[in-house]
């Protein structure tokens, strides 16, 4: 297995940002049983890192502190599935490439991952193969890996709609020192779905002319998770996860995602620092990661 930081050696590299579900509102459900959502959605400066080089036939490596998760994932892994996708797009132009994953977040845990794998690889092979897709194709082609695949691609904060596919930049939401918080529990996401008592909820109503952190902090907590009440019970440490970042001080503290990271909003980047390593020291065996949110206006 490579070592960590390989990524760096490569000649295109990629970003893969944890996705951070700030609000879930889970709205009605489509015939098809895919669930109609309202999200409120910004992106983390933490996440995985991907590596792209020319290759004479396609390799795929693994780092990272859960990169032996995926060893065993095959043709199932999200950034393979994106390689193939595109390379059946562009046909000869994709010449076979060496990915190198850097798998820094969570597996299945609420912030993206592999839809942001996903997504990175998109990005950076054609960067690599010197090819652009029109943005409606691109999108079209996003949604085809996932339904966060598309927010994914625009790694930035926006509201997302429908399945995740209706995409609004929101370039007023500022920057949050935050910290992602993970008990390393497995959280199936169809069976959170399956516990949600009520998928007709209202949608996220947001003020108009938000501005700075109070506002939208304050807006934040009036929105909710539909999915946490849910994952709570199926997994009772997400609740004492939370409970562990408001007692280090996170000004808000909620599930992103269907779980079972947490995020806790502090109130600087030094604050989200501290109670990172104060987490840690507790609990060695779980995920805590200090970070700052992207803002709107990036």
């Amino acid at each position: 297995m490579p070592e960590e930081g390989l990524a760096d050696a490569f000649g295109v590299t990629e970003e893969a940002r944890a996705k951070i579900n700030l609000a879930l509102h889970v709205t009605g459900q489509r015939a098809d049983g895919y669930h109609l959502l309202d999200m409120l959605v910004t992106f983390a400066d933490c996440g995985d890192r991907l590596g792209f080089l020319p290759a004479q036939a396609d390799v795929f490596t693994l780092s990272g502190r859960f990169g032996e998760t995926l060893a065993g994932d095959g043709g199932t892994n999200l950034v393979l599935r994106a390689r193939d996708l595109l390379r059946e797009v562009v046909g000869g132009l994709a010449f076979p490439v060496h990915i190198h994953l850097e798998k820094n977040l969570p597996i299945a845990s609420g912030i993206g991952g592999g839809s942001a794998d996903a997504a990175a690889t998109l990005r950076g092979l054609m960067r690599l193969w010197g090819m652009s897709l029109p943005v409606e194709a691109l999108a079209s082609l996003a949604l085809k890996l996932g339904a966060d695949v598309p927010m994914c691609l625009e790694s930035r904060p926006l509201i997302a709609r429908g399945i995740g596919e209706q995409i609004e930049a929101l370039r007023d939401l500022p920057a949050f020192a935050m910290v992602l918080a993970n008990p390393l529990k497995g959280v199936s996401t169809p069976e959170v779905f399956r516990r949600l008592k009520a998928k007709d909820n209202p949608a996220l109503s947001l003020a108009p002319n938000l501005h700075g952190r109070g506002a939208w902090l304050a807006a934040i907590a009036a929105a909710r998770n539909d999915l946490e009440p849910p994952a709570r019970d199926a997994v009772p440490e997400i609740a004492a996860t939370a409970a562990m970042l408001l007692a280090q001080g996170a000004l808000l503290a909620r599930m992103s995602g269907s779980g079972a990271t947490c995020f806790g909003i502090f109130a600087d980047t030094a604050a989200a620092q501290q109670a990172a390593a104060a987490l840690h020291e507790a609990r060695p065996d779980w995920y805590f990661q200090a970070t700052e949110t992207i803002s709107g206006g990036m």
